[in-house]
Order: C-alpha cells, then sequence, then structure tokens
C-alpha cells in the first residue's frame, strides 16, 4: 500500500469511497454524542429529522402477518419478482387507487422497498468512464432525497441538478437544464435517466398533471428514462392536492417506471416493502439484475400486505393518518409563525409530513443554524444543504411525533432565543 493509504483506499473504488454516512445516521450519531448533557438542561432530544411514522402499523395487519406465519412453507425462499398475490394486490392497488392498469407478471417488479429499487436501477444504467465530461449522467431533483446524489456518485456517473425553487414553482425547465449542462461541457446524449419525487422529500409539495405531461414529452423526445418516485403518494389532506401516477397520463409507460412504498403509508419502515411498475422492458430488465442480488421479500411479509393494500381497514389507517398530519401540521406552521417565520398558510403543501422554511436572518448558513438548535435546545433538524447545493438557506423538519412535543419544539424556540427576525 502507498504511504498514508489504508486498507479500503487501496481496495475500493474511488467512487464508493468518495461517499459519506447518511445525513440522517449522521444526526442520529451526533445526537447520541450530546444526548446526557440535553437531557442534563431539560433538552431531552426532540427528534423533527428523520421521515418516518412514529405511529403503530394497522391492527389488522399485524394481525394477518401474525396469522399467516404459521402457513407451510412461509418460511421458505420467496422470489425476487415477488409472489403472484403481491403482484396481483398490487395490480389491483394501483387500478383502485389510480385507474390504472397493469400487467402483475410483466409490469409490476417486489422491491425491499423503493430506496434498494432505485439504487440498483441506477447503478445497472451508469457505464462508470474515467473523464468526467464522457461520465453517464442523471438529472436528479435539487433540492431532493439525499440518497440520490449518493446512488449516482457511486455508480460512477454524473447527478445533474435540476433546481426546486420558489421562482419555478418546484417545476424545472428541462429545456434550459438541457443547454445549462451543454454549456457545461457535457453531452446530452449522455443523459441516461430523469428522476421526479412528487409529492417532493423534503419541500413537501406535489405538481400538476400538466407539469407531469411535459417531462413525460421531454423524455420521450430525447430518449431518457424517467424515474417517477412516488414514495409519498397516500400522504395527502387536501382533495385539491391529492397525488397522482404518472401512468394517468398519455405516453408515460411509453418511457416510464413509478417506484412506491409501502413504508410511509402504514407505517411499516422496517419491513422494507414496496414494487416498481411501468415500461415492461425496463422492469423486467430490472428484475433480472435484481435476481442476481437478493432472494425476494419475506412471503409472510408479501401475503400481509397484499391483505392491506386493498382492505377497507387500510384505506380507513390512510385516512385517520392523513387526518392526524393535518392537525400536527397546524400545530407546527402556528407555532413558527409565532416565532416569526414568514408563512404564508395558503401556500402551504398539504402532502406528506414534511416543513421546508428559510433559516433565520441571523444565520449565513443552514447548518450552523441546525447546529446551534440541537446544542442549544436538543431539536434535531435537517439542514436543507443536505438535499442539495439549492437548500442552502433553508431547513427541513417532519412533523411525526407527539403533539405535545411539537409544542415542546416551539416553546424551547422561545425560551432559546430562536426568532426568525431576532
Amino acid at each position: 500500500m502507498k504511504k498514508g493509504e489504508n486498507l479500503a483506499e487501496k481496495l475500493f473504488n474511488k467512487d464508493v469511497m468518495s461517499l459519506d454516512t447518511y445525513i440522517m445516521f449522521k444526526l442520529k450519531e451526533k445526537t447520541e454524542q450530546l444526548k446526557p448533557d440535553l437531557i442534563k438542561r431539560n433538552r431531552a432530544p426532540i427528534s423533527l429529522s428523520m421521515g418516518a411514522p412514529t405511529a403503530a402499523p394497522p391492527k389488522e395487519l399485524l394481525d394477518k402477518l401474525k396469522e399467516v406465519l404459521d402457513e407451510d412453507g412461509i418460511h421458505l425462499y420467496s422470489t425476487p419478482k415477488g409472489e403472484a398475490y403481491f403482484r396481483k394486490a398490487i395490480a389491483e392497488r394501483m387500478k383502485n387507487r389510480f385507474g390504472v392498469e397493469l400487467n402483475p407478471d410483466t409490469e409490476i417488479f417486489s422491491l425491499m422497498g423503493s430506496k434498494e429499487g432505485i439504487a440498483n436501477l441506477v447503478r445497472f444504467l451508469i457505464t462508470p468512464k474515467e473523464n468526467r465530461l464522457e461520465k453517464d449522467i442523471i438529472l436528479v431533483p435539487d433540492p431532493g432525497y439525499a440518497s440520490y446524489l449518493q446512488f449516482v456518485q457511486c455508480s460512477g456517473g454524473i447527478a445533474y441538478p435540476m433546481p426546486l425553487t420558489y421562482e419555478n414553482d418546484f417545476k424545472p425547465n428541462l429545456d434550459e437544464i438541457f443547454d445549462k449542462l451543454t454549456k457545461d461541457g457535457y453531452n446530452p446524449d449522455n443523459v441516461k435517466a430523469l428522476i421526479i419525487n412528487y409529492p417532493n422529500n423534503p419541500l413537501g409539495v406535489s405538481t400538476t398533471k400538466e407539469y407531469a405531461k411535459s417531462v413525460i414529452d421531454f423524455c420521450k423526445k430525447h430518449e431518457i428514462l424517467l424515474i417517477s418516485d412516488a414514495a409519498y403518494c397516500d400522504l395527502y389532506f387536501d382533495e385539491k392536492e391529492k397525488p397522482f401516477s404518472i401512468f394517468e397520463l398519455d405516453g408515460a409507460k411509453d418511457i416510464a417506471v413509478e417506484f412506491f412504498s409501502l413504508s410511509k403509508p402504514y407505517a411499516i419502515t422496517g419491513w422494507r416493502l414496496g414494487w416498481v411498475c411501468g415500461n415492461p422492458e425496463i422492469v423486467q430488465r430490472l428484475g433480472k439484475g435484481k435476481s442476481t442480488i437478493d432472494n425476494g421479500i419475506f412471503k409472510a411479509l408479501q401475503k400481509a400486505c397484499a391483505y392491506i393494500l386493498n382492505s377497507e381497514a387500510g384505506d380507513r389507517y390512510i385516512e385517520e393518518g392523513n387526518k392526524n398530519y393535518k392537525h400536527k401540521q397546524a400545530i407546527i406552521v402556528k407555532g413558527f409563525k409565532e416565532l416569526g417565520w414568514p408563512i404564508d398558510e395558503a401556500k402551504v403543501p398539504h402532502t406528506t409530513f414534511y416543513l421546508w422554511l428559510p433559516i433565520p436572518q441571523k444565520y449565513s448558513s443552514a447548518f450552523d443554524f441546525c447546529a446551534d438548535v440541537l446544542e442549544k435546545s436538543g431539536v434535531v433538524l435537517v439542514p436543507g444543504n443536505a438535499f442539495g447545493a439549492h437548500g442552502e438557506g433553508f431547513f427541513r423538519l417532519s412533523f411525526v411525533c407527539s403533539d405535545e412535543q411539537l409544542q415542546e419544539v416551539i416553546d424551547r424556540f422561545k425560551a432559546d432565543g430562536f426568532y426568525f427576525n431576532k
């Protein structure tokens, strides 16, 4: 080994070596370090960072899981594709929820969570090259889910940002992005795919069918794969902002795949279930690659989730959960307005459980603000630039904890002097 080089540096490729720990785990580690002192100061940590429901899953889902655990063969290998009953339930759900027809044999494939599926798809799309300007490109939202950048980066590609800003109403102009990409010295022919994520993490915003159709048309024109991350499609509390599937729009299946997760709507983040659907050629090719990597999801989980996907109990659980998120959002919005934040309630999105806010005026760095809040008040926030360069100057909070904890956050901000204008 070279002097100063460790074993990992010698063995791993440079793209993997450039990766850092995922932001949520870094925040968790930092919080644990500070926890003893915070407790002494009556500032026990309150996490508004992780995007994970804290409620219990539907009782009917848990009961179904317990029931099927005794079935013969339930503990044997499944298949990466997913059991037929799981894929058929997904097809029925897509029909019931979106009016979308899908073939469960060719247009649906099970995933160990949508994150795993997107990561593998990106890896399979990119052919690593040494010359930066010749690398394959994936267009990613900025701000966007932090893992998109890491998926592309460790696969040897370029994650080229699509700015989502208040000025463009969180709808990037793709022609302008292609022009900028060319001026930056990249070849547009190297763009393999484009990722959209509505409802969006971290912004909480949704989009319109008109804009989504323009993205479909753009991708068809340039022969780019459209990857739609619909992990938050069931988290909404205003019918006027009800999320849709891109497959409700003409031409989408020609060029697109869409990823779904059961983690958020049913509060089963640790179970790791999701699916990809859409263009059969892409779905099946992704599936062939996955068949060399994993042996599928535990069949008991598939059977239980196949039940809940199209049940009255499942729909009722989602509806009640969304009412709860609406109530929690009202608490946190009211509190931050009292602290001087310039929130126009008419423009606050009614999807997901995230709130995206500017940092106070006296700060120039989102990281510095979030670090101060953690160290002084014990509240865990996520700096906006963790989601991309266009997130600087903002922070994200997740309102999934108890109502009492949300109010405690506001009380601590007031007591510790965290006002927008002071």
